[in-house]
């Protein structure tokens, strides 16, 4: 098992402790060289643990004192959260992101908004012919990206562009399906893209949610 797996499995056993109580919120838990002997691993595997645990919100590390349980530990920042859901629940949460951002977008696009969701396309488009897979989640991501910025709603699009970074790593997951899903979907894609052209919002919202239910 590599470094990383196993820093990995060691974060999950002291998440795993401090859930069942054996680490309380505001104490600090056993230093480094007690920590090697309860998880049976080296130093640099548990100093990894700790800093991925810091970085999650579980842990804070007080500098010349010890690393402590913070009192929230339930309560993960939004990037861990969604680094940890699992793709029902980040599927779940695009369907009704997307479907208020297609109707919005539908009504308040302008044409600058619409030559970018076009360029977008046609790069999604060509990137299935080369059957460049990289290109193809790229121009993907853009496309979506290019009708959340012509929703007119500021935080719609900043929660949306905080979300491609999952959306990215899921289509990385199924890196064994090539650019069929892709390939499959575009038509659907063309017909979005001609629902918020036409201002048609409830035609870009069934489609939207027939993607999104169909993303596997």
């Amino acid at each position: 098992m590599n470094r990383e797996k196993l820093s990995d499995l060691v974060a999950a056993k002291i998440k795993l402790d401090i859930k069942q109580k054996k680490y309380q919120a505001g104490e600090k838990i056993p230093a480094e060289p007690e920590l090697m002997n309860i998880y049976s691993v080296g130093r640099s595997s548990i100093r990894e643990a700790i800093k991925s645990l810091a970085m999650a919100g579980v842990l804070q590390v007080k500098q010349g004192d010890g690393t402590y349980v913070n009192e929230q530990t339930d309560e993960l920042p939004i990037e861990q959260q969604l680094k940890n859901a699992s793709f029902e629940e980040i599927n779940s949460v695009r369907r009704l992101l997307e479907a208020e951002i297609v109707k919005l977008a539908a009504e308040l696009y302008t044409l600058d908004d619409l030559t970018e969701m076009e360029k977008h396309l046609a790069d999604r488009k060509q990137a299935i012919l080369t059957e460049d897979r990289a290109a193809c989640a790229n121009a993907d991501i853009a496309f979506h990206m290019a009708i959340a910025k012509a929703c007119g709603n500021g935080v719609l699009a900043a929660l949306y562009q905080n979300f491609t970074q999952t959306i990215r790593t899921f289509f990385s997951q199924r890196e064994v399906q090539g650019i069929n899903h892709f390939a499959m979907s575009h038509h659907l894609h063309e017909d979005l893209l001609m629902a918020i052209k036409g201002r048609k919002k409830k035609q870009a919202v069934e489609i939207i949610t027939y993607i999104l239910n169909n993303n596997y």
